[in-house]
Parts: structure tokens; sequence; C-alpha cells
């Protein structure tokens, strides 16, 4: 049997990847419009689990109120979604 076939099989694993928590814009309708929303805030409504892990904001649903939303990593559709409804995003 050749030696490929031999060996055992294991995959790559980046060290260097980045595991992001991410939150959809349809779960932030918890929050009050004028209130910042900051990984810390996120941690207190339990949205996210860690507060050393990075957020990121997906697009996923809608906004109702006009939030100032402060996180890691925002997708295309979320920032969009943000600023149509009158709110503000800040990348941490």
């Amino acid at each position: 049997m050749p030696l490929q076939r031999r060996v055992p099989k294991r995959g790559f694993k980046n060290p260097f990847r980045i595991q992001y928590q991410v939150v959809n814009l349809s779960r932030l309708q918890v929050f009050k419009k004028g209130k910042p929303v900051t990984p810390e805030s996120l941690l207190e409504k339990r949205l996210i689990r860690k507060k050393e892990s990075p957020v990121k904001i997906l697009g996923k649903g809608e906004l109702s109120a006009p939030l100032h939303i402060r996180a890691h990593a925002f997708s295309k559709t979320a920032k969009e979604k943000i600023e149509s409804a009158g709110g503000k995003y800040e990348v941490i």
C-alpha cells in the first residue's frame, strides 16, 4: 500500500482565524432609541456569550428605531439597513 494512504490524514487549522460572535439586526429590537449598542450591552442582554471575542453585526431582519451600534465588524447589508433606519454604525 502506498505511503500516502497509510499516513493518517489531518486537516489544516488556521491559528490566525478570527471567530466572530454574530448578531442579526432583528435581535437588536430590544434596545431603546438613543442608548448605544456596545459589546458590553449585548452581553448584558445575553445576545453574545463572551466579551473578549469580536462581534459582527449581520443584516438579517429590520430595525424599527435608529440606533448607534458599535461593533468590530458589519456586513454590507447591515450597514445599509442601519443607515436607512436613521442610525449610525461605528467600527471598534
